[in-house]
């Protein structure tokens, strides 16, 4: 990997896309390239965390996207709040999914992935499918369109491990297109971002428990 790669330079227009406002929690679209979260090295001050508490100041993360990933992100605005969501993504009791553009024609329509993921400990923060160490992982995909070369996928994960759609998809073979953690360098420069994007997301809203869902297009 080359060094411009760990290069940051976060996109900055627009600032922040707010999706949805209401006394208990925010939900954003995140731009690929922006962190949650401040990072160790000053440079990586800016986050989606610090601009959203830039306005919102009592705002608070609940769960994260990779920095490459665009989409819905929720932040909790009370401590209620956070405590609610954050036990619905621990247990899993919402749902989301992805939009992917994966390398290759993929075969069949629809299908599931099960396989146990840990950190790659010769590479961090990298992960790898490892059946002695690995964590339960699953991701339901299905086919959404294909393109020479190239498949659009829906992607819906059955648990929430680190990196978890990126090494599914290296492992079933169709690497996502723009990925420079895992695809070889042909697919890695077919895009000039990470082609996957949190689409949808379906909660329960913490003052009541109704199910709300939020949409975020696809930006390619």
């Amino acid at each position: 990997m080359s060094r411009a790669s760990y290069e940051y330079n976060p996109p900055t227009e627009p600032w922040l896309t707010l999706v949805h406002e209401d006394e208990d929690l925010l939900v954003f679209d995140k731009p690929g390239g922006l962190l949650c979260v401040a990072g160790k090295p000053a440079e990586h001050a800016d986050c989606l965390e610090a601009r959203a508490q830039a306005r919102y100041p009592e705002s608070r993360i609940v769960h994260r996207l990779d920095r490459a990933t665009s989409g819905l992100l929720v932040m909790a605005r009370n401590a209620r709040a956070h405590r609610h969501l954050g036990l619905q993504f621990e247990r899993r009791h919402l749902s989301k999914s992805y939009i992917a553009v994966v390398s290759g024609d993929v075969h069949g329509e629809s299908g599931d992935i099960d396989l146990p993921l840990a950190t790659d400990r010769e590479r961090r923060p990298r992960q790898c499918v490892d059946f002695e160490r690995g964590r339960p992982s699953q991701t339901h995909w299905q086919v959404l369109s294909r393109q020479p070369g190239t498949t659009r996928l829906r992607l819906t994960p059955r648990t929430g491990r680190s990196h978890q759609l990126r090494v599914h998809m290296l492992a079933m073979g169709h690497p996502i297109l723009g990925d420079h953690f895992y695809a070889p360098e042909s697919i890695r420069l077919a895009a000039m971002r990470l082609l996957l994007h949190a689409e949808t997301l379906t909660l329960f809203h913490p003052s009541d428990g109704r199910s709300c869902h939020f949409i975020a297009p696809c930006p390619f």
